[in-house]
């Protein structure tokens, strides 16, 4: 059973290396066995075909990313005091993550997906927007923190604002690579950092 589960891991990390460098329908299932050194029996024994490879590569994608974030926002919480401080401090770590990659953040799956949707079927689809969703959904909550004991200096739609941040990362990676410049990524985390701590100052003689 341990064999089976690393020979899927292995499949799976194959896969997410080759689509990250060129897409998903540029990688073909003849190179991911070549490169996983199994058989093409073997691949279709963990994934029936590439639209549960995609399935899989994403729910894995939404959890390790999960696992970031709360770790992330976790250690910003034991460094600062209170919603805001923790939201600020954990785009610093983000940031300082992201300058720790020499050769840059590898890619997204999730955004590889977005842009090549129209290959998958609905399953990997909804898995695909449950992700965008969810990350909605978590900083949505820690900006209703910071709002119920900060006022915004703009009107601005907490959703909105929360997608931002998603929007802010993977338009980080997107122009990264298009310009070759690993550091692109983190500058706009920092970036987005400023506009936090700008968006929550307290005014002028309040």
């Amino acid at each position: 059973m341990a064999r089976g589960s690393e020979t899927r891991s292995k499949i799976m990390d194959v896969a997410q290396a080759a689509i990250l460098a060129k897409g998903f329908e540029a990688t073909s299932i003849e190179e991911i066995v070549a490169g996983s050194e199994i058989t093409r029996s073997g691949f279709f024994y963990h994934f029936p075909d590439k639209n549960a490879l995609a399935h899989a590569l994403i729910e894995r994608h939404i959890e390790v990313e999960n696992e970031l974030f709360d770790d992330l926002f976790r250690r910003a919480a034991a460094l600062g005091e209170g919603p805001l401080q923790t939201m600020l401090i954990g785009l610093k770590l983000m940031a300082e993550l992201l300058d720790d990659m020499p050769n840059g953040h590898p890619g997204c799956i999730v955004a590889t997906a977005a842009y090549q949707d129209r290959l998958f079927n609905r399953d990997v689809r909804d898995a695909n927007k449950r992700a965008a969703l969810g990350w909605r959904s978590r900083f949505r909550g820690m900006f209703e923190d910071i709002v119920a004991t900060h006022r915004m200096r703009d009107d601005v739609d907490i959703d909105q604002l929360a997608d931002m941040v998603s929007a802010i990362i993977e338009g980080g990676l997107i122009l990264s690579r298009a310009v070759d410049e690993p550091s692109v990524t983190a500058q706009q985390v920092r970036l987005l950092q400023s506009y936090v701590k700008l968006l929550f100052a307290p005014e002028p003689g309040l």
